[in-house]
């Protein structure tokens, strides 16, 4: 018998199925949140993060990051990494392109649209300080690629793939 242990809180519960999904420990191109990049994403921007909570934590969870065109360019043709694309990243700069790297909704909240309003609220806010002209995206399903068109709509920007 295989003794599988349940996660006590939403926010252990959502950081293992999170790994299940992206499978960021195992690829060292992916962004693995972790306190290093924490502190990398808020000296960026503060409204990298987001998250949508309950008494029991959090239910979900997005991730954006503000970047240059340039960067962008080189992340949508494979020239470079999600991880280097956050490191390469300047600070204290002017933005003109934001990644958006991913969402994750616990299955019981899926649908109610946390991700979305998440990510347009996060985008409102970085769109204060920068004057985003792109949005792109690396989509690792069909929900998420709904989402990042979704939101290429509502703020009327134009929408980039990396394949």
């Amino acid at each position: 018998m295989v003794n599988v242990t349940m996660p006590e809180n939403n926010l252990d519960r959502m950081m293992q199925l999170v790994e299940e999904f992206f499978g960021t420990k195992d690829d060292p191109s992916q962004i693995s949140v972790d306190e290093k990049v924490v502190r990398r994403l808020k000296k960026i921007h503060p409204a990298t993060m987001s998250e949508k909570r309950t008494r029991k934590g959090p239910v979900a969870w997005t991730l954006v990051i503000p970047t240059t065109h340039q960067l962008m360019e080189q992340f949508i043709s494979g020239k470079i990494n999600e991880r280097e694309l956050l490191f390469k990243t300047p600070l204290r700069s002017k933005y003109d392109s934001l990644y958006l790297c991913s969402a994750f909704v616990l299955p019981e909240y899926r649908g109610s649209g946390w991700a979305t309003r998440l990510m347009s609220r996060a985008i409102n806010t970085i769109r204060k300080d920068h004057p985003l002209e792109n949005l792109f995206y690396w989509a690792l399903s069909s929900k998420g690629k709904k989402l990042a068109r979704s939101l290429a709509r509502e703020f009327s920007l134009p929408l980039s793939r990396r394949v």
